[in-house]
């Protein structure tokens, strides 16, 4: 009995070689009835020894890294630990540092016995897309932009060679910066999407690519600039597309046009109204994925959705200047096929003062629609046909005046057109019917389930927000007196029984009723090194996730602010902000997941991209030292980096509880 109990309490204890990789959950103590020897009917209580378990957990933050260490300017740098405080008062400390599946523009295994390029680019006919800008180095395209990931895991898969179990992570690309030549292709692109079967060690909690899938996008029209992401309650990965390009002027813009002739060959065939929607792909248990698009939550800036614990309400992202907070609140659990889509009007009172009450917020209903009516809209559709847009004052009081991308125009709704307005041109029709359109690049979202409280990352506290700015709009109430170009994060209280503007009900208990700032940057003179952020502080916050059993908000920089972007823990419950990785200099901070149990471990991902995108502030001489450590790891500043946060080899295992 005493084996049976320690192999329990060493199950229970079982901790990790990767990322926190500890079972944060422990079981109780149990009493055993034993049979005495002395009779049938006499018995015995025995209590074991309580099990001791997981009570909470903060981090060690590290030092930003500087001018004295050039190789931790260039690459990932990890100084950072996680402390673990257990039930019997006792605590451990474990090292982190940080594990790449694969820099891209390697070849990693498909799991067919042959080879996939990482990140690679392809068309509409799933044929490689090459670069050709300098003759003799042709090759096919790869992204050095990853960005959102899902961590996901299925039962009974069923790919070859996994030793333990079978771990699925969906990786998507944003985009890639430059061609051979250094000519800019953002945009230009469509946005690839890869499913990573991954090997998790049982004893370990150790995860090794095993197979790397290419996820058949076509169905969706192909991807367009593919941003942050989530994963769904129901283990499906959300994607975005950011910047939605702008249908009245698609014809005529390079970006778009070659978009259209990478995806179709044909720079006049790809149609704008079926890019800024929200894809979805369903990871299947032999490692491949499937995609559908989803057109009614809106044609905005996607970028990371948060499905509320309802399998419901939607809160999320729009990336853009003269944004908004938008809710989609989906018709069944599980299906964001068809639903309602709405979007904020905010109260007197906005601050981005983290000691300021904070503002009320109300929701205008823009419409109901199910994905496959939006679709044919979009297929059938021109821009003029829903409405007239006009950059100058028409003196005609039939059209309205809208804040739209950072600036003014006049738009007039075509007749029997609001659907398709709504839809299709979501930003101007949110303005047209007196939204709150102020914000600017409101970034990730996350959730806070116990709490009732969703966050928001705001990477820019500029132009439309403030008062004087030609974007902002007057009539409204948020007009900061003074821009923060290190933004922050907001929180938005959640509650039910909500009713919107129009006096009908709003069908979900996640609606957002007030915001307030919870943690901001700082804006700061240019330091030695080139920082215009404080280092000690966020700056330019964008992926954002929560983690309920470590109380946690982790927060991931897009920074032309901090030379070095990182990713930080902050505690919402101490208040303490901890830097937990640094990432290569110019790079930003992608792909955030924290999973809280993945097979009784936890997992925190990172990835990063265009290392070396120099800001003009950074020291000339810093620049010189660090830009051969950028090119020597990340080829040429042609790779990024996909991985994970793990522990040093040290401090794998508890030797003490």
């Amino acid at each position: 009995m005493l084996d049976e109990m320690q192999a329990s309490r060493r199950q229970a204890l079982k901790l990790f070689s990767s990322i926190p990789l500890l079972p944060l959950g422990g079981a109780s103590a149990a009493s055993v009835l034993m049979t005495a020897c002395g009779g049938d009917s006499d018995t015995t209580t025995v209590t074991p020894p309580a099990t001791v378990s997981f009570e909470s957990a903060s981090f060690s933050g590290m030092a930003a890294p500087g001018i004295a260490d050039p190789y931790a300017m260039g690459t990932t740098s990890v100084g950072s630990a996680l402390n673990v405080k257990l039930s019997d008062g006792t605590t451990q400390s474990f090292k982190l540092a940080y594990k790449p599946f694969f820099i891209t523009g390697d070849y990693v295994p498909d799991g067919k016995g042959g080879y996939n390029l990482s990140g690679g680019y392809v068309d509409i006919n799933n044929k490689p897309i090459l670069d050709t800008s300098v003759p003799g180095l042709e090759r096919q395209f790869f992204s050095d932009c990853a960005d959102g990931t899902s961590l996901i895991n299925l039962d009974k898969a069923t790919v070859a060679g996994i030793k333990g179990k079978a771990v699925f992570a969906v990786v998507q690309f944003e985009y890639t910066t430059n061609n051979q030549a250094g000519q800019s292709m953002y945009g230009q692109l469509p946005s690839p999407i890869a499913v990573l079967t991954l090997d998790q060690d049982q004893a370990t909690g150790k995860l090794t690519l095993v197979k790397y899938h290419n996820v058949d996008t076509s169905p969706a029209h192909m991807l367009w600039i593919t941003c942050g992401a989530s994963m769904s309650p129901w283990n499906t990965h959300l994607s975005s597309e950011e910047y939605e390009p702008d249908a009245f002027t698609a014809a005529t813009d390079s970006q778009f046009k070659g978009f259209s002739k990478n995806v179709f060959g044909d720079e006049t065939k790809a149609n704008p109204y079926h890019y800024g929607h929200l894809p979805e792909v369903t990871v299947n248990p032999d490692g491949t994925g499937s995609i559908k698009k989803h057109y009614c939550l809106g044609r905005i800036s996607h970028e990371l959705i948060q499905v509320m614990p309802d399998n419901r309400t939607a809160l999320m992202g729009d990336d853009a200047t003269n944004s908004g907070l938008f809710v989609f609140v989906a018709d069944k659990e599980k299906d964001l096929s068809s639903g309602s889509l709405y979007v904020a009007k905010v109260g007197t009172g906005f601050s981005i003062d983290p000691a300021a009450a904070g503002a009320a917020l109300t929701w205008i209903k823009l419409g109901s629609a199910t994905s496959a009516e939006i679709e044919k809209l979009a297929d059938t559709l021109k821009p003029n046909d829903i409405m007239t847009v006009v950059s100058k004052d028409p003196a005609d009081a039939s059209f309205t005046k809208i804040y739209n991308g950072g600036k003014v125009e006049w738009i007039k709704i075509k007749p029997g057109m609001e659907k398709a307005a709504a839809f299709l041109e979501t930003h101007r029709y949110a303005s047209f019917v007196g939204a709150s359109m102020v914000f600017t690049k409101m970034e990730g979202t996350t959730v806070n389930a116990k709490d009732k409280i969703a966050y928001s990352a705001l990477q820019n506290i500029v132009a439309s927000m403030v008062k004087g700015d030609k974007a902002n709009n007057p009539n409204d109430s948020v007009a900061l007196e003074k821009a923060l170009k290190a933004g922050g994060v907001m929180a938005h209280t959640l509650a039910g029984g909500q009713k919107d503007l129009g006096g009908a009900a709003i069908n979900s208990e996640w609606v957002p009723v007030k915001t307030k700032a919870l943690i901001v940057g700082e804006d700061i003179a240019k330091d030695a090194l080139g920082n215009t952020a404080n280092v000690d502080k966020i700056a330019n916050p964008d992926n954002l996730k929560f983690s309920e059993k470590l109380r946690t908000l982790f927060i991931g920089e897009d920074s032309s602010q901090h030379v070095n972007n990182f990713v930080w823990a902050y505690n919402i419950d101490t208040k303490v902000l901890s830097r937990l990785i640094s990432m290569p200099a110019g790079a930003e901070a992608t792909g955030l997941v924290v999973a809280d149990d993945v097979n009784g471990w936890t997992y925190i991902m990172s990835n990063f991209q265009h290392a070396g995108d120099w800001i003009s502030t950074m020291d000339a001489a810093a620049k010189a030292l660090v830009n051969p450590i950028v090119n020597s790891n990340y080829k040429n500043k042609f790779g990024c980096a996909v991985g994970y946060l793990t522990a040093e080899a040290s401090s794998m295992k508890l030797s003490k509880v």
